[in-house]
């Protein structure tokens, strides 16, 4: 087991920070394997919160609980867009 980094109130606070906005995540799959997607944060939940992927064709909905992210096996970036006006 992985020790958390921090504590839960702070990685809820972080997401509800994030809804609606554009996010990179890493997903540790165990055994140096990783998968990184980008996404919109759409909803949040008291134990989850959903991602909507944007990746190539599909239009996938990823669910994750707030102890994956405090224990490291999610990492959540916010990708931040700059407009070209």
């Amino acid at each position: 087991m992985r020790k958390p980094i921090y504590e839960m109130d702070s990685v809820k606070q972080r997401i509800l920070e994030l809804k609606g906005k554009s996010i990179k995540l890493v997903v540790h799959r165990g055994r140096k394997r990783y998968v990184r997607y980008t996404g919109i944060l759409e909803e949040i939940y008291p134990s989850v919160f959903t991602v909507r992927i944007n990746e190539h064709k599909s239009m996938d909905i990823i669910t994750y609980s707030y102890s994956d992210v405090l224990c490291g096996d999610v990492k959540i970036t916010s990708q931040d867009i700059v407009s070209a006006t």
